[in-house]
């Protein structure tokens, strides 16, 4: 990927800065320091992109700072870092550093300041994010970040190996990155991430989660093969590295199982629950693997499987409950109905089974699996998929009931009927939804509350 960034390094290229930035920038430069917008910020303002956040570098100790500012948090004091509060939006302002060894493979055990913005820029991850601007010096640029944007190019700073041994989770930051920006990762850099993929192991798993998500709901989420082809998958997710080496010999698949959830990522939109959902479906293939006679591959049993180790695999990298939840039940659900021949009273059944949540989500899911499977009975398949998509969509415009939380009548309803209180009171409510999922015209309060007084004198 080339791209064509106007103006040159130096007084001529123009940034654009916010008027809080500037006014941080004109503040420190008039007490006598430099100071710069620095980082992603310079990088996606160069990409035409509105940056996220506003990082600013100097070479003024962090007490000068907040002599300077009178709204200041010591949000990283320690090293060097201050937000300053420009009307209540806060701007880390940090000092030019020197970072000291290593001893986590995360962070520095002490850092130095400098004088120098050419040290503090040589600390830096990617040449990309090496970058300084002012509205006085203009773009600098010391490591060559402008042309690797331009020619479409992940390069680590200096060397790669020192980079990556300072922090291994910049490994995974280098992928992820390549797959955000769909850039190609430098040889070397390339080369160093596979020599040192088993040091991210040092790394906790909240921060390579926020990675793996990041990378997940990227424009590129089938670079994730990079993560693989380098070995940094086998450190934190050894599941997937099975699945790539897993074959699909079947009429209704072309690619083995890992490289079809490579090929169902793109296909469904970038929301985390979908790419986890779409990354975990098959999860389980390479655990339920049998050959019959023919030389055919089958998976009984799968989408069982795979729900029970979705939840092991995301509670192992601290997703949240919720997260947890809703994926592992898409895994469970990816494969119901398949072949069944849709109509109103099946899909009302589906959307109770699955849930009213989730259901929308499933029909995308089913979609993104079909899409990267063979072209075999594929027109079929995606004719079925809208033909559930029709009666789900007429449901919901007639308000069908799907639930016991659109039943027409509640517990509540039941006990002022005159029902006994306790279990008999859910059985009841459970018959009743079977009856309307049947003949949605039976929702109405009065017949409800009939039938259920009938079961009553039945029981």
């Amino acid at each position: 990927m080339r791209m064509n960034l106007t103006g040159k390094s130096g007084p001529s290229f123009r940034i654009e800065l916010p008027r809080k930035v500037q006014y941080i920038i004109e503040t420190i430069q008039k007490a006598g320091w430099d100071a710069y917008a620095v980082g992603g910020c310079v990088r996606d303002s160069m990409l035409g992109r509105v940056p996220n956040d506003w990082d600013i570098t100097t070479a003024a100790r962090p007490e000068e700072i907040k002599g300077l500012f009178r709204h200041t948090v010591d949000t990283g004091i320690q090293h060097g870092t201050v937000t300053v509060l420009v009307d209540r939006e806060g701007f880390e302002v940090t000092t030019y550093r020197i970072d000291g060894e290593y001893e986590d493979g995360r962070h520095p055990k002490n850092v130095s300041f400098t004088d120098s913005l050419t040290e503090d820029l040589r600390r830096r991850d990617f040449t990309i994010n090496a970058m300084a601007y002012n509205e006085e010096k203009g773009l600098v640029d010391i490591f060559g970040g402008r042309q690797d944007l331009e020619e479409g190019i992940i390069r680590c700073v200096g060397r790669a190996e020192e980079r990556f041994e300072e922090d291994a989770l910049r490994m995974l930051r280098a992928i992820r990155f390549s797959a955000q920006l769909g850039y190609r990762i430098e040889d070397k850099t390339k080369e160093a991430i596979s020599r040192l993929s088993f040091t991210l192991s040092r790394i906790s798993a909240e921060r390579i989660q926020a990675e793996l998500v990041k990378l997940l709901v990227s424009p590129h989420p089938e670079y994730l093969k990079i993560a693989y082809d380098t070995g940094v998958t086998s450190v934190f997710f050894p599941e997937w590295d099975r699945a790539m080496q897993t074959p699909q010999n079947h009429p209704h698949h072309c690619y083995g199982v890992g490289e079809h959830i490579l090929h169902s990522l793109p296909e469904v939109p970038a929301q985390k629950v979908l790419r986890l959902a779409m990354l975990l479906h098959d999860i389980a293939k390479p655990d339920t693997m049998e050959v019959d006679g023919n030389g055919v591959t089958h998976f009984h049993g799968h989408a069982q499987k795979g729900e029970a180790m979705s939840k092991e695999i995301l509670r192992r990298l601290k997703f949240d409950n919720d997260t947890i939840n809703k994926v592992s039940r898409l895994v469970r659900y990816h494969d119901y109905g398949n072949g069944a021949a849709p109509d109103k009273k099946w899909v009302r059944r589906a959307v109770n089974k699955i849930g009213e949540d989730l259901f929308p989500l499933l029909l995308m899911v089913k979609r993104a699996d079909i899409l990267a499977q063979s072209d075999y009975l594929r027109q079929e398949k995606l004719h079925n998929l809208e033909e559930w998509k029709r009666c789900y969509e007429e449901i919901l415009s007639q308000g069908e009931c799907v639930s016991l939380k659109t039943l027409a009548v509640s517990g509540r309803d039941l006990l002022a009927a005159g029902l006994p209180s306790g279990r008999k009171v859910g059985e009841v409510l459970e018959l009743l939804l079977e009856e309307v999922l049947e003949e949605p015209e039976k929702n109405t309060r009065d017949y409800l509350l009939s039938r259920a007084l009938e079961v009553m004198k039945e029981a």
